[in-house]
């Protein structure tokens, strides 16, 4: 198709694009500049120089933490997983320093989800954007929380509530269709909801819980108090 995107028609796995090397040379340029243009985003508007440098380490090393946590995970068979608590280290910069420099950390992390998963195989541009862009950028609406009572755990549940919204409809408008002819009609209608649940709230349940532990507690709260801007 182009240098960047080949079209792939496959007799098994129908049509999908996939990138070509230099498409992906192309893509870890622009994430990159991504990342660079959100520090200074991010950064632009504080008016004490150690803010600023507090919030970019802040959020770089939570990045950081997310990404490497997704790697270790359970795979489910047609996509999705649930790994070592990674959605709660970005939704809780959300909560430490509110919605803006939450969703611009999310949206940095869901370019990187799209390099680890996705730039490999995808459909069309909006099924990427379901499935990576709009759904891991969702979890930075923790921000709405910011301190607020109990904030951290209803950001948190909101955030991956939407984050499995985003894949819901992913999953109705494109992976239905892969569905093989024995599948149940009768589920059709709710197993989008049900899959893609499923990991989420399971790995959200361990993570509410393991977020409650007084001690563990405790240690976020005066985490959040020693880097809050």
């Amino acid at each position: 198709m182009s240098s960047f995107i080949n079209y792939i028609s496959d007799p098994e796995w129908g049509n999908y694009y996939e990138l070509t090397k230099t498409g992906y040379y192309i893509l870890v340029i622009f994430m990159v500049i991504a990342l660079i243009v959100a520090g200074l985003i991010a950064s632009g508007k504080q008016s004490v120089k150690d803010s600023k440098t507090k919030q970019l380490a802040f959020a770089g090393i939570s990045l950081a933490l997310a990404f490497v946590t997704s790697f270790i995970k359970f795979e489910m068979p047609m996509g999705g997983s649930i790994t070592l608590f990674s959605m709660f280290f970005i939704c809780y910069v959300g909560y430490i320093y509110g919605a803006k420099i939450g969703l611009i950390t999310a949206f940095a992390y869901s370019l990187l989800q799209f390099m680890q998963t996705g730039a490999n195989y995808f459909l069309t541009p909006f099924q990427t954007c379901c499935d990576y862009f709009f759904a891991f950028t969702a979890l930075g609406i923790s921000g709405l929380w910011y301190k607020k009572k109990n904030g951290l755990v209803i950001g948190y549940i909101f955030a991956i509530f939407l984050r499995g919204l985003f894949h819901t409809i992913g999953g109705y408008i494109y992976w239905m269709d892969y569905m093989p002819d024995t599948f149940p009609k009768n589920l059709a209608a709710i197993y989008p909801i049900v899959y893609n649940y499923s990991y989420i709230l399971i790995e959200g349940i361990v993570t509410l819980i393991v977020i409650n532990i007084p001690a563990v507690k405790k240690a976020l709260t005066k985490i959040g108090e020693n880097t809050a801007a």
